[in-house]
């Protein structure tokens, strides 16, 4: 089925308002899938494929951080999806590159990766370069590379398989995320160790994606789509409960 942005991004909103994100953190997490799924990245599946973990996430447990200087910043995710753990992490990021000229950033223990990219392209919009990486935890391992221009709204993205895998390889949950002022940090491909490139988005392709879906409306699954209807309907729920018990209250001369 398809749908139009809005559509799109005002479902995802009510969804994440009803898993227990506030309205303004729900309103940014509904962009960042709504502006992935636009551009052919595949936001929703990323979405549902995380949205377990993400029912389990406690709404409570802020991000941290562990260590900080004037160019460099290690912010604990503590196993929340990066809709919930990224924020402060890229915030500060953006503050320190403005103030240094670059900066480096490590989001420790975080889930649902994929969907920081709007947020990177947000920063980018900003007149930030920047550059985010991450591995995931396949044999042999794949690691992606996103990178944006200052200014750009469309990344340019590599994603590959380590062949050769070091002896040094650990398993890795975090993002790594380099900004810089002035100095273009888009992806490159070298190594001393042998891969394969499994996948590479341009800028002119992902354009033209951008361009279908905001013509002929976005491509959604049915299947992901029903389920985020039916978390949307704990929002209803709960202001309608929230509704009635404020009606009550007000009848009671005691409040």
């Amino acid at each position: 089925m398809k749908a139009s942005y809005n559509e799109l991004q005002g479902l995802c909103r009510k969804a994440f308002i009803g898993m227990g994100f506030e309205e303004g953190d729900a309103a940014d997490a509904a962009d960042m899938v709504a502006w992935m799924q636009c551009f052919g990245l595949g936001g929703l599946a990323a979405l549902n494929r995380g949205l377990d973990f993400l029912l389990e996430d406690d709404p409570d447990e802020l991000p941290s951080v562990l260590y900080q200087d004037g160019d460099l910043a290690v912010v604990d995710g503590h196993g929340q999806s990066v809709l919930r753990s990224s924020t402060l992490a890229l915030e500060l990021g953006f503050a320190k590159a403005r103030a240094r000229g670059l900066s480096v950033i490590k989001i420790r223990h975080c889930h649902n990766r994929q969907l920081i990219m709007g947020y990177l392209a947000r920063l980018a919009g900003r007149g930030m370069n920047v550059t985010a990486f991450w591995r995931n935890a396949e044999h042999p391992p794949t690691e992606q590379v996103v990178g944006f221009q200052a200014n750009s709204a469309v990344p340019e993205i590599r994603v590959y398989a380590v062949k050769e895998v070091p002896e040094e390889h650990e398993p890795n949950d975090g993002i790594t995320l380099v900004m810089a002022n002035h100095v273009d940090l888009l992806p490159a491909m070298r190594s001393d160790y042998r891969y394969d490139l499994l996948a590479r988005h341009n800028e002119s392709d992902l354009l033209a994606c951008r361009h279908r879906s905001l013509a002929e409306g976005i491509e959604v699954d049915e299947a992901v789509w029903e389920r985020l209807k039916h978390l949307a309907t704990r929002m209803l729920v709960e202001a309608t409960e929230a509704s009635r018990e404020g009606a009550g209250a007000g009848t009671n001369d005691n409040d």
